[in-house]
């Protein structure tokens, strides 16, 4: 869908109750595409470094991308229209990639997400001075159970604060700041050139961080071809979260980044054979109200 077809401009206009529940239904698709991207790197990381495994992901979502656009006939809609806008939001998503790998590296994984997991918080409060949206109470509980159910779920330990708190807790802000930069794309920019822009700026630095992270691993067939599936979801999922972003308001539609918890028990029950505990169909139960609420 093009974003001249968005049902409203996304700055000062208001939107309707059935866009925010349009924008929640994408991106909760686009969080179970994400969870996805996130298993295959997983598997891959088996064989080579982080690094290299997000660069082969992010450069076959490009190319993917371009050999779409060539054969529909739609490279034109890949330039963006506001280039200084989708350079900024690009350069934030890039930075906000580095960070968390370095709070990956640095903090257990349940405390980094639970750091991480901040952003529907801060995007709440960011919509609010810089977009004007404004949540109900009932939406602000919501927000606030959706992130008591994370806790619920991931039971974090109490880890010594060090760097990688401080890195999770930046790529918190700077994922937020990008989902409000998104909100503010008018209608005349196309979704295939946010997405593009993304992509274009994401390859050299993914490129960069790979090259200076040590001896590069070969690249066998099984990784061709899951840089491949990887590449195809994680472009899926940034089309479908432009998409949610342009129809729903950024506050009512960002917490459903929780649901990411829920999406990753179930890849992690089928393909790592990680045990479900009762916490954590707790936190699910939990992150389900939260965001009932939140669409009320």
């Amino acid at each position: 869908m093009s974003a001249e077809a968005s049902v409203a401009d996304s700055v000062g206009t208001p939107v309707v109750p059935s866009s925010n529940r349009r924008g929640a239904l994408l991106v909760l698709a686009a969080f179970f595409m994400f969870s996805a991207t996130d298993a295959i790197v997983k598997i891959m990381a088996g064989t080579m470094p982080a690094p290299q495994v997000t660069f082969f992901v992010t450069i076959a979502a490009l190319l993917l991308l371009l050999v779409h656009a060539l054969a529909t006939g739609r490279l034109r809609r890949l330039i963006p229209r506001q280039p200084s806008l989708a350079f900024w939001r690009a350069l934030l998503l890039a930075f906000d990639t580095l960070l968390i790998h370095y709070a990956f590296a640095k903090l257990p994984l349940a405390e980094a997400y639970l750091i991480a997991f901040l952003t529907p918080i801060l995007v709440a409060m960011l919509s609010f001075v810089f977009l004007k949206e404004r949540l109900s109470r009932i939406g602000w509980a919501g927000v606030l159970i959706g992130f008591a159910g994370v806790v619920v779920a991931l039971k974090p330990g109490v880890a010594p604060l060090n760097l990688g708190h401080l890195a999770a807790f930046g790529s918190a802000v700077l994922f937020a700041l990008s989902l409000i930069l998104l909100r503010r794309a008018k209608v005349t920019e196309t979704d295939e050139a946010l997405v593009a822009s993304l992509l274009v700026v994401m390859t050299p630095v993914a490129f960069a961080v790979a090259a200076v992270s040590g001896e590069p691993a070969p690249l066998r067939l099984t990784d061709l071809g899951l840089s491949v599936a990887g590449g195809a979801l994680m472009l899926g999922a940034h089309a479908l979260l432009v998409r949610a972003f342009r129809d729903g308001e950024a506050s009512v539609v960002a917490p459903f980044q929780y649901s990411q918890i829920i999406w990753g028990c179930f890849y992690g029950i089928f393909l790592f054979a990680t045990p479900l505990e009762l916490y954590t169909l707790l936190g699910a139960a939990i992150i389900i109200l939260s965001g009932w609420l939140v669409l009320k």
